[in-house]
């Protein structure tokens, strides 16, 4: 296999040179600085790195580019959402600091994880020989020999997406010479390239629930009867970065008894990549534009802009063995080439073997030519020969066999970003969000744009357990108004949405617009199908042009509500009927204060089987305001610059005779008093 038992040019200086040496403990500084969670958010920790999304020379290595961050510090609510969701599978993972890339890693015994060996499923433990260290399964371990996607093999591990994630990482390093995972892994060297430590001890850096957290590991791994790692390996038997990788991502995850993932979620972890999921559905043009998706990937792929994996769908047994693919199963793209006119992606199938058999395959004598494997640099003779698992398929049969594109982009194209975390109280709102969504979390970005930019924004769902993960039930989007006027939105469809689209229940949801020159408001309101929970989230914004990004206020300082019903003579209808509207329901609000700018918030909610609204009017100067068109199950009226004084609502159903029961909520940005006057 091309790469293999190669060793890399130099290796550094020795694990024990780099790591230095003594027990491990907490320095005085950072006694002095109390506690872990006082230390990381004093101030906010730096956002993914920066560059302009046109295409330039090489940029510097990662860890040398500038590093945009908030300029304020996190607010308490915030501290408090990061702190809940770091406790993830009963471990806690603190957010990731500068400071700990000195963390402690020389021991006088081999390290071992105080929370013990990981979890392995039942097929897995009938597997398991025994738990070893790399000294125990080579003779003089390294941390990388050669990064190389070509090395990397999945087991019997449910992980084919993140080593697919591995896989193209490699392929980015190998490519563009700069690192992306391999730096994520400590202790490193002065040039941070990460080393093998005899003592044991590893950290690695994952963006896990809204930020970069650190994952501390030991070195055990465990071994198959056959000698094989269970876990996924180098093919480069000396070779352990890969193992320790995947061993950090599935303590997270609750042990190798992992339930699976997709290649967004697990290049998110990963690299703090952008996650973009674009369905293939050839029988929907409007919805997948086959040739500009192609085009688009292809060119900004071999610029580094994005890292792509492809995945299957259900198949059957036969079509799978016919075709040479796996059902539900994640491949690397490893290269996009336009070749002789054909439209052509290698893939690498996790596994090391069982390669594509139509079209372009290793097997196929008909469409491949000597002069397309000199421009693709292929020997079908010897791809004959062995089946390494990779394989070159044209994009019109990847868009029948497969079912989704994975891509992530980089952080590097926006040179603007920022991010707020928050929580969504299950008590908050109704279940479900179709006729108000009032008390969604809203946030307001505005964007004030020299020249046409991309605008991109990613809700990040946290979760805290593995359960939730592998049965995934809440179903979320972000929901996008543009130039509104409002303070707020109230109604799900008026004013119509920007962008609108299906609650998905993968924690990862992004919206990308395009803004052209000049100013604009976008009101960020997330949403759920059917809300059960609590929900913990991050909203981080990408944009090649300034902005703001800010939670949208909330003026009232007091809130209070009233139940009432309309039932026989006081179900009087709207005003329409002026014979019964006299007898509907009515409610008195004193604003006891001489100010002329007060502000109300009326919202009416009542049954969904027809519609209702209200009227407020001013006992004393005569104004008299409406809630607007009636509508089913909530209605609602916001004013501001309203004189102190007395105001009467009147809530009441379209038609005449309309029973049942209400709830009415009054908010006011000054005390006031609330009465039933009939």
């Amino acid at each position: 296999m091309p790469g293999h038992g190669q060793a890399g040019a130099g290796e550094g200086r020795s694990a024990q040179e780099e790591v230095g040496c003594g027990l491990c403990a907490a320095s005085a500084a950072q006694r002095a600085n109390g506690s872990p969670w006082r230390r990381r958010f004093g101030r906010a920790p730096p956002p993914p790195t920066s560059l302009t999304p046109q295409p330039r020379p090489t940029p510097p290595p990662a860890q040398q580019r500038p590093q945009p961050s908030r300029t304020e510090a996190y607010t308490k609510a915030e501290i408090a959402v990061l702190r809940a969701t770091s406790r993830i599978n009963g471990r806690n993972y603190l957010p990731f600091m500068a400071s700990d890339a000195r963390e402690q890693f020389a021991y006088p015994q081999p390290f071992t994880d105080s929370e013990g060996l990981l979890p392995l499923s039942a097929k897995q433990q009938r597997s398991l020989s025994r738990w070893a260290r790399p000294d125990q399964l080579a003779p003089e371990p390294k941390m990388i020999l050669l990064v190389s996607p070509m090395s990397i093999t999945q087991t019997i591990v449910s992980d084919c997406s993140f080593v697919a994630s591995m896989a193209v990482a490699a392929q980015y390093e190998r490519r563009f010479k700069r690192q992306l995972v391999t730096n994520i892994i400590y202790p490193q060297n002065r040039r941070g390239e990460p080393v093998y430590n005899p003592c044991g001890k590893y950290m690695i850096k994952l963006h896990l629930n809204g930020v970069a957290r650190k994952v501390i590991i030991d070195d055990q791994l465990p071994v198959a009867r056959s000698g094989e790692l269970i876990g996924a390996y180098s093919n480069n038997s000396a070779e352990f970065w890969v193992s320790f990788l995947e061993k950090a991502y599935m303590k997270v995850m609750g042990g190798y008894d992992f339930p699976g993932s997709n290649s967004n979620i697990d290049l998110h972890a990963l690299t703090g990549w952008i996650p973009e999921r674009i369905p293939i559905d050839e029988g929907n043009p409007v919805r997948f534009k086959k040739d500009k998706v192609f085009t688009k990937l292809q060119d900004r792929f071999h610029q580094g802009h994005c890292l792509i994996t492809a995945a299957t769908g259900p198949m059957s047994q036969a079509d799978a063995d016919r075709a040479g693919l796996v059902e539900t199963h994640a491949y690397a793209v490893l290269d996009i080439r336009v070749a002789a006119g054909h439209r052509l992606l290698m893939l690498k199938n996790p596994w090391n073997h069982l390669s594509w058999n139509g079209n372009f395959s290793r097997r196929d004598t008909r469409n491949w030519t000597p002069e397309l494997e000199r421009l693709l640099n292929y020997d079908t003779k010897s791809a004959r020969l062995y089946d390494n698992g990779v394989f070159w398929i044209d994009y019109d049969s990847l868009c029948r066999f497969f079912e989704v594109l994975y891509v992530s982009w980089s952080p590097d194209l926006f040179p603007h970003t920022s991010c707020l975390h928050d929580t969504w109280p299950a008590k908050e709102g109704p279940k479900k969000d179709r006729f108000c969504i009032a008390d969604n979390p809203q946030y307001l970005l505005t964007v004030a744009a020299q020249r046409p930019c991309p605008v991109w924004v990613l809700l990040c769902r946290h979760i805290v357990d593995r359960r939730d993960f592998a049965d995934n039930q809440e179903y979320i989007a972000l929901v996008v108004y543009k130039d509104v006027s409002g303070r707020k939105i109230f109604y799900p469809s008026d004013p119509a949405p920007y962008k609108d689209g299906a609650r998905v229940n993968s924690p990862l949801y992004l919206v990308q617009m395009v803004q052209e020159s000049g100013t604009a408001s976008y009101h960020l309101v997330v949403s759920q199908y059917e809300k059960n929970n609590t929900i913990n989230y991050t909203i981080r914004v990408y944009c090649t042009e300034p902005f703001k990004l800010t939670k949208v206020p909330d003026p009232f300082v007091t809130e209070k509500s009233v139940s009432g019903e309309w039932k026989g003579a006081s179900a009087g209808g709207c005003a329409n009927h002026p014979d019964s509207y006299s007898r509907n329901p009515c409610y008195q609000v004193r604003l006891d204060n001489g100010y002329q700018d007060n502000q109300l918030l009326i919202e009416l909610r009542g049954p969904r089987d027809y519609f209702t609204g209200f009227d407020l009017t001013q006992e004393s100067g005569g104004q008299r305001f409406s809630s607007g068109s009636f509508r089913q199950g909530y209605s609602m009226l916001e004013k501001a610059q309203l004189p102190g004084g007395v105001y009467n609502i009147v809530p009441c159903t379209f038609k005449p005779g309309q029973e049942g029961p209400f709830i009415l909520e009054v908010s006011a940005s000054r005390p006031f008093t609330l009465s039933k006057v009939r």
